[in-house]
């Protein structure tokens, strides 16, 4: 969200590695000859009632040859061709705002459904990434997976767009009245944050590589200076932190810059 305790900033500053507007698929399709680079100002403007979020974050390994940490990248961004896919970007982490995880790059994707990620994840593409150029360069992986509804704006977030991403672990015993009030007071934040263009939280609905963080958010900004401007009102920041504070654990808050992206055919 905007710092909660003293690191959480806004919005709260291989087949398990990945796993809407039905008619996407059939836009999606539409849209075929922009799977290479589509210009700057190209978008899809849309109001959906459901839509899968998947992020996935990657450690790499100290040491590793920059020609690998490239092929990771390159390889994991081919995905995008697979007709399961509506959105995925891949790139270095532009700042950690949590010191006791130190990862270093950020895969964010979308999808019409849960089965369109499984289906994904089960790609024969998508494992011959993971096994080839993922796994042997990263010491730690996690993945978190979430419902976004009625999500509004971009689709595709635009190069350039800087994104804050904020998992949240929730203390003990924390029953779902609880839950429903950090998401609603997540869903708020941009009442407060005009900078904000694009909002997504939801309760992560896959708890097995997700180190115990149970809500998600996704806040898009137009770009890094609309970003930085969220933490330079911290009397703000604190009131939204107060909220929830006592109701947490512990907080990851990661921003990252969606890059541009080459272009890439359907096979590998």
């Amino acid at each position: 969200m905007l710092c909660l305790r003293s690191q959480l900033s806004y919005p709260f500053s291989s087949s398990s590695l990945s796993r809407a507007f039905s008619p996407s698929k059939h836009l999606r399709h539409h849209f075929k000859p922009y799977s290479q680079t589509p210009p700057s100002n190209f978008s899809i403007k849309m109001t959906s009632s459901q839509t899968i979020e998947h992020i996935v974050l990657f450690k790499v390994k100290e040491d590793t040859d920059p020609s690998k940490i490239t092929a990771m990248v390159n390889g994991l961004n081919s995905l995008t061709s697979l007709d399961q896919v509506l959105h995925l970007s891949v790139g270095p982490i532009l700042r950690n705002r949590s010191s006791s995880f130190t990862f270093t790059h950020l895969l964010h994707s979308r999808y019409n459904s849960k089965q369109d990620l499984e289906s994904y994840s089960a790609h024969p593409n998508h494992l011959s990434v993971v096994k080839g150029s993922v796994l042997p360069i990263v010491d730690d992986i996690m993945a978190v997976d979430w419902i976004a509804h009625d999500l509004v704006g971009d689709l595709v977030p635009p190069q350039g767009s800087a994104i804050r991403v904020s998992f949240l672990k929730l203390k003990e015993n924390v029953g779902d009245q609880v839950k429903d009030e950090v998401i609603g007071v997540i869903k708020g934040i941009p009442d407060n944050f005009k900078g904000i263009s694009q909002l997504s939280v939801g309760e992560n609905f896959s708890p097995a590589r997700a180190k115990g963080f149970s809500i998600a958010s996704l806040a898009v900004f137009p770009g890094t200076r609309e970003l930085e401007a969220v933490d330079s009102n911290p009397e703000l920041v604190n009131y939204q932190k107060d909220k929830v504070r006592d109701h947490l654990e512990n907080v990851l808050v990661l921003d990252y810059v969606v890059p541009a992206v080459p272009a890439y055919s359907a096979s590998l």
